[in-house]
Parts: structure tokens; C-alpha cells; sequence
């Protein structure tokens, strides 16, 4: 049974809580003598999971009633809901800037020295530490996510192709693939944040050990650091198809399964869509060869979703009661099997053989957060990197995301 509630996208970006405001239209309901409880989360992919998860979950809880919220640009939507006072009680999202804001807004509960987070990896606890830069926890992470090269098995298999581990040989398969009269990559520039999955990579593992340090000392080094990162994304644009700039997120996930590239540059978020259109597809990721230096790459892995509590939720009960339902074994299990996405819960694995390289890296520890995640609301690398995509011109696209961030910076 489904229980998706649907809201409208809007644009209004300010955040601020209304005093003594409660959850909106859901936080008293009480239908058939149930309480009713909004889950708002911004993974619209994951919306069937939930509702499997949900049903059992309601008939564990029968006076609790369940109801689920993924609205189209669930970030700009959450934002103006609580702009108006009108705030969900359970509220999933990443470990980025949004919640970030969220937080420093008053809008979660405190859950620093709850239990709740006992089942965490302490990693990604210290994710959002460094997010927020404080030492309070707001959100209990779930999943993570993780960003590689996908691949088709059998492409590879026809063309007698290998794995790349440096940035040299990645060049060289594209090179090989291309000659071959077969697309290397499915680009799909028409939604600029389809570009950021091979940004975050490459920034990651070339921007520097020390850029976040600077950058909590008022240094905005995005113009110098990120210049081998942004002319690495102009030499993966020439190993598209043709119209890149027309195609979106859901035609490449299509696109790909039909076998139309080689290679697709996207988190294993998208490995679930591919497989709805393809399920014979046999694919496999590797980790993104950023660098020549195959040792030192790490894998970009960071929190995909965590659950935080409406500090003005008035069945915050009932609430917990769900976020410690989630946290369970069984249900984070089948959460992230059937995501095609990693735990941010110990003892939970993703035994999926499509990720193992991945898996192998993030064991033994060579992982690092997204570069995404650290950068302001107001500064936009998605758009500037989609104009790239077209222009090529790195230094324009560079002074852009400098200037941008500076101009932010300098509000604080």
C-alpha cells in the first residue's frame, strides 16, 4: 500500500522556524484514533522501498500511520515548509549543507547522547561534525552512497578491455572504446548535478590534503585546488554521445542498460534504476582513477541519508519509535539491498558483487567525503560545470565557482 503525499516544489530558499509551530496539517492527526506521523525524505528512487518498509512497520504499529513525502526538489521544498512553520516530524536527507542549515536553524532535535547512534560507524558520525563544524549530532545516518565508474561487463568483455587503475589508462580505454565506434560515456548534461557525481571524485583526490583546513581558516582555495578536477571534466565531455546537453538523468539510466555506453559516470544511486530497465544487464563499478597515483585514490562515500527529528513534532514518541524501527538489522538490510547502497550502520553489509571493488576500498578505510557537501548554499558548481560541458573554458569556470563562493563567504 502506497502512502505518498504530494507536494508541490517551490522556490522560496530562507529558513526560519516560526515559533511554536507544530508539524503542519499532519503533526495532530489522529485518524481512526491513529497518530499520524510525515516522513519527508528526498530519495524519490527509494519510495517503493519505503512503502514495503512502512506497511510492516504499521502492522507492527497499528495506531501509528505512516505517511510518506518525496516531493520533486525535496531540498528547496523543505526549506519553505519550514520557512512557514509547517515542519515534518521524521526528516531524511543528506549529510550536506541542507541540513547544515537545518540544524544551525533549530529545526532538529538534539540527538547527541541519544542510543540511537550507538549503531553508527563512528565515520560517518564525524561527517556531520564536520559539516556543521560543531560536536552536536542531529541526525541518526542510515545509507551511504558511493561514486565509481560503472561499467558494462560485457562491453568490456567484447572489446577485451580492462579495468583502468590510473588516469592515464582511463584516458587510453576511452581512447580505445571511442576507435572501437563505440560510445564511451552516456552523458546527461541536461540536469546540471548529473555532473557533480565525477567532479566530487576528481576534486576529492586532487584538491589537497589541507583544503578543508584552509577553508575553516577563511581560505577559499577553489580556483587554484580545483583547476586539475574541472580540466579532467572537460577531457571526459569529449568521450560522450552526441547531444549531451539534451539528455536527462532518467533517458541515461536508460540509455545505458540498453547498452548505448561503455561507461557511465553516476553513484551507485543509479545501479537500481539501470537494472528496472535492464535486468540481464551484467555490470560492474570501479573506483574512479582520478589520479596517476592508484595507491592514494580514495573512494568518494559520504552520508546519503539520515534521520532527524522535528524539534517541533508533537508525537516525537511515535516518531523515534520509526527512526528505531529503520535502524533495525532486517530493514536497514533490506534498505540497502535493495538501494544498491552501503551501510552507515555497523555490522550491516552490501554483498552485492556489483560494488566489490568499491567495498574493498571502503574497508580498508580509503574513502573521503563528497566535495559537494562543504560548499555553500548560494554557490552553484553544478550550473558552472554544465556551462562547461559546452564552452570548455576552465579558467571562466573557475573564477565563476571563486568568485561565488567568496561572495558567500564574506556574508557570514
Amino acid at each position: 500500500m502506497k502512502k505518498t503525499v504530494s507536494l508541490l516544489a517551490a522556490s522560496v530558499l530562507s529558513i526560519s522556524l516560526l515559533a511554536g509551530c507544530g508539524s503542519g496539517d499532519n503533526a495532530g492527526g489522529a485518524d481512526n484514533g491513529k497518530v499520524k506521523i510525515e516522513f519527508f525524505h528526498y530519495k524519490r528512487e527509494a519510495m517503493d522501498t519505503f512503502d514495503k518498509l512502512i506497511e510492516k512497520f504499521e502492522k507492527e504499529n497499528p495506531n501509528i500511520d505512516i505517511e510518506q513525502a518525496s516531493p520533486p526538489d525535496a531540498g528547496t521544498v523543505i526549506k519553505t515548509r519550514v520557512s512557514k512553520g509547517d515542519v515534518p516530524d521524521i526528516i531524511s536527507i543528506g549529510g550536506d549543507m541542507g541540513y547544515n542549515e537545518l540544524s544551525k536553524a533549530g529545526v532538529f532535535t538534539d540527538l547527541s547522547k541519544d542510543k540511537v547512534l550507538e549503531k553508527v560507524q563512528p565515520a560517518y558520525i564525524q561527517m556531520l561534525k564536520d559539516i556543521t563544524g560543531q560536536e552536536k549530532i542531529y541526525g541518526v545516518p542510515f545509507a551511504a552512497n558511493a561514486v565509481g565508474v560503472i561499467y558494462n561487463k560485457a562491453i568490456f568483455n567484447e572489446l577485451g578491455l580492462e579495468v583502468p587503475k590510473t588516469w592515464d589508462e582511463f584516458v587510453a580505454l576511452s581512447e580505445t572504446i571511442q576507435k572501437a565506434g563505440k560510445v564511451p560515456f552516456y552523458h546527461t548534461y541536461k540536469d546540471a548535478w548529473t555532473l557533480l557525481p565525477s567532479f566530487n571524485a576528481l576534486a576529492a583526490n586532487t584538491q589537497g590534503a589541507d583544503f578543508y583546513e584552509q577553508l575553516n581558516k577563511g581560505k577559499v582555495l577553489a580556483e587554484k585546488r580545483y583547476k586539475e578536477a574541472v580540466e579532467k571534466m572537460v577531457v571526459l565531455s569529449k568521450y560522450g554521445h552526441k547531444n549531451q546537453q539534451g539528455v536527462a538523468y532518467n533517458d541515461g539510466n536508460t540509455a545505458f542498460a540498453n547498452g548505448e555506453s561503455a561507461m557511465y559516470l553516476q553513484g551507485i544511486w543509479a545501479i537500481p534504476e539501470i537494472i528496472k530497465a535492464n535486468p540481464d544487464i551484467e555490470l560492474g563499478v570501479f573506483p574512479f582513477p582520478a589520479t596517476n597515483n592508484p595507491e592514494e585514490i580514495k573512494v568518494i562515500s559520504g552520508v546519503d541519508l539520515l534521520y532527524a527529528l522535528s524539534a517541533k513534532s508533537e508525537h516525537p514518541k511515535e516518531a523515534k519509535k520509526f527512526i528505531e524501527f529503520m535502524l533495525q538489522d532486517e530493514n536497514a538490510k533490506q534498505y540497502i539491498e535493495e538501494q544498491n547502497a552501503f551501510s552507515a550502520l555497523m555490522g550491516i553489509a552490501q554483498d552485492n558483487p556489483t560494488v566489490a571493488d568499491l567495498k574493498v576500498m571502503m574497508e580498508n578505510g580509503a574513502v573521503t567525503d563528497f566535495p559537494d557537501h562543504y560548499i555553500p548554499t548560494g554557490v552553484y558548481p553544478d550550473k558552472t560545470l554544465q556551462t562547461l560541458a559546452q564552452d570548455k573554458d576552465v579558467d571562466s569556470a573557475l573564477e565563476k565557482i571563486q568568485k561565488d563562493w567568496e561572495k558567500v563567504q564574506s556574508r557570514k
